[in-house]
């Protein structure tokens, strides 16, 4: 029962209505008799300062997905060392110090990487928001060098130039054994393919941080060309675990559960 009490989170970005966010937290809710409630919303760019805030002075927070986690992290107004370096904020919280601002998909990628066994040599990233930041952060925490993608080469010199700025070791393609998808490229129908098996021959390994029904295109023609494949579920997850914990510090979060409601939702029809 929604009262007074509730506390609410919600899914900033744009778009939101593919988002399995509402889903696995909400079952996670469910299952530990939590007084809260998780929705989507849709936000412009302009808007997203004064919905973060809303939210969590009201007691609640949520998470930012694409195109804001760098108009969040410079809203919120505790940061953690992680969104400093990274200026990508994708998790919120109020206390009474202020709104604090966490980055918990570099936790996502290193998990949804660890099942995959990809190994510590290179990874060819391609993006250069903040996905593709987290994606660096956790090349740096497992020691591989990085080669960067981006249809701007503009873009794509600054995003190496921080990179290196942040302790990354840049590399070749040629070299990288690993593929991941930083950039939104997967969500809409007709989306091009974010990068190509020949762009990194000795890739064995391929990432997506964008997930889908039936899974993204990219992550089935990689895998029928050989490699060991997975779509942004599994990081869905352990970020929204990391999240959690983060909001509710007393409960354990209910992985089986939140695991459970992501595939279910992946099952469902669109």
């Amino acid at each position: 029962m929604i009262s007074g009490r509730t506390r609410v989170f919600a899914i900033l970005g744009d778009p939101v209505a593919h988002s399995l966010s509402p889903a696995m937290h909400n079952a996670a809710y469910r299952a530990l008799g939590l007084d809260a409630v998780y929705v989507p919303l849709r936000t412009t760019a302009e808007e997203l300062p004064g919905l973060l805030r809303g939210l969590a002075h009201a007691g609640g927070g949520g998470n930012v997905t694409v195109p804001h986690k760098e108009i969040a992290a410079d809203t919120v107004e505790q940061r953690s060392a992680l969104v400093e370096s990274l200026r990508a904020c994708n998790t919120f919280w109020g206390e009474p110090g202020g709104i604090r601002g966490e980055n918990t998909d570099v936790a996502g990628v290193l998990q949804a990487l660890a099942a995959l066994d990809a190994p510590d040599t290179a990874w060819l990233i391609a993006g250069t928001g903040g996905g593709a930041r987290a994606a660096v952060a956790a090349a740096i925490a497992r020691g591989a060098k990085v080669a960067v993608r981006s249809r701007d080469a503009g873009r794509r010199a600054a995003f190496e130039a921080w990179a290196r700025g942040r302790g990354a070791t840049l590399g070749s393609a040629e070299e990288c054994e690993v593929l991941v998808n930083g950039t939104p490229l997967g969500l809409r129908p007709g989306d091009h393919l974010p990068l190509a098996h020949e762009e990194a021959p000795r890739a064995a390994v391929a990432f997506d941080m964008v997930y889908a029904r039936g899974e993204t295109a990219w992550i089935r023609m990689m895998r029928q060309e050989g490699l060991r494949a997975a779509d942004g579920r599994s990081m869905l997850v352990a970020q929204g675990a990391a999240a959690f914990r983060l909001w509710f510090p007393d409960e354990d979060p209910p992985l089986d559960i939140m695991r459970a409601a992501v595939e279910h939702a992946l099952r469902e029809p669109a």
